[in-house]
């Protein structure tokens, strides 16, 4: 299901977090949830990512918003990563990659004159009744958190 729409019911999902805990779509109703796709823990644009998300977390939390970063890593990866950055964000372990598909996130991409499948890195902003309200696609870090800061104040 890749071609998700502002508008559309945000596809369900089940993933374990830091310390092995699921979380799922259904626990995040009743507030907004910022949902980003990331390739891999521990590479400089995923870094920045998470620690700029881990930076702004208070301000997204004082207006109801929720952040859950997600790739393919496993759990035990992801608690490297937070703990070698302090990052406070929780993240998702996507390990048999049906969220990344779901989402349409994951994709052939082209480096050096190879081509492979990865991650897009990809932000979706989910309302507090499960819709899409914003959808960020190939995102460049630079400035992307801010641009998701000013769009969970809109919608709140």
């Amino acid at each position: 299901m890749s071609n998700l729409n502002i508008g559309d019911i945000a596809p369900d999902f089940t993933l374990s977090i830091n310390g092995g805990t699921a979380v799922t779509r259904a626990d995040y109703e009743g507030k907004m949830l910022i949902l980003y796709f990331y390739p891999k823990d521990d590479t400089p644009g995923c870094t920045k990512e998470a620690i700029g998300f881990s930076t702004h977390q208070a301000e997204f939390t004082a207006l109801g918003a929720d952040i859950l970063g997600v790739s393919r890593d496993t759990v035990q990866k992801h608690e490297k990563f937070i703990g070698k950055h302090d990052l406070t964000v929780n993240l998702g372990a996507d390990e048999d990659g049906k969220v990344t598909e779901n989402y349409g996130v994951w994709v052939e991409k082209n480096m050096y004159g190879k081509t492979y499948m990865g991650i897009e890195r990809a932000t979706f902003l989910i309302g507090k009744d499960g819709k899409i309200l914003e959808i960020w696609r190939k995102v460049r870090v630079k400035n992307h958190i801010e641009t998701v800061l000013q769009a969970v104040k809109d919608h709140a």
